[in-house]
C-alpha cells in the first residue's frame, strides 16, 4: 500500500469533485453548483486562503481535507482550520485520515504556523475516537448565524 499526501492541483478537480460530491451527500447537504465551482476555484488559488491537501492511495485520490489559514487574535503566527476532512469510504480503515491529519501536522509546524484545529459532529464516533488521539476537545460552544446557501 503506497500512501501519500499533497497538495491538491487543477489537475485533480474532477478527483475532488467525485470526493466532494460523497462528502455532501454524507453530511446530509446540497450544494449549488456555483459554489461547488466557486470552492474549486479557491481551492487551487494561491492567494486565496483556503486549501486542500489529497490523499492517494496506490494511485488513487482517495481523502481530502480542505482548510483555512486564518490570522487570529490570540497569536503570533497564522492558524489553520480542517474545515473539512473526507476520506472515500473504500478506502476507510486504512490510516488514510490519520495519514492526512499527521501530514496537516507537519505542513503548519514547517510554515511556522501557530495551531491547528477542527470540529465533528458530537455523534461521529468513528470520526471522535480517532480525534481523540490527538487531542481532548475543549470547552467551547459554537454559534451559528447563517446569511447564504446554507
Amino acid at each position: 500500500m503506497a500512501l501519500t499526501i499533497r497538495a491538491a492541483t487543477g489537475g485533480d478537480e474532477a478527483d475532488w469533485r467525485r470526493l466532494w460530491a460523497g462528502y455532501v451527500a454524507f453530511s446530509g447537504s446540497e450544494l449549488a453548483e456555483d459554489i461547488i465551482d466557486g470552492t474549486w476555484k479557491r481551492l487551487i488559488d494561491p492567494a486565496a486562503p483556503l486549501f486542500a491537501r489529497l490523499a492517494i492511495l496506490d494511485g488513487q485520490v482517495v481523502g481530502f481535507a480542505i482548510c483555512q489559514e486564518q490570522l487570529a487574535t490570540f497569536f503570533r503566527h497564522p492558524i489553520c482550520y480542517i474545515e473539512d476532512l473526507y476520506v472515500d469510504p473504500a478506502a476507510r480503515g486504512q490510516g488514510v485520515a490519520r495519514a492526512m491529519v499527521d501530514d496537516l501536522i507537519a505542513h503548519c509546524q514547517d510554515k511556522g504556523w501557530d495551531r491547528l484545529y477542527w470540529y465533528t459532529e458530537a455523534d461521529n464516533a468513528t470520526a471522535r475516537r480517532r480525534y481523540d488521539r490527538y487531542s481532548g476537545t475543549d470547552e467551547h460552544v459554537r454559534y451559528k448565524v447563517n446569511f447564504g446557501a446554507i
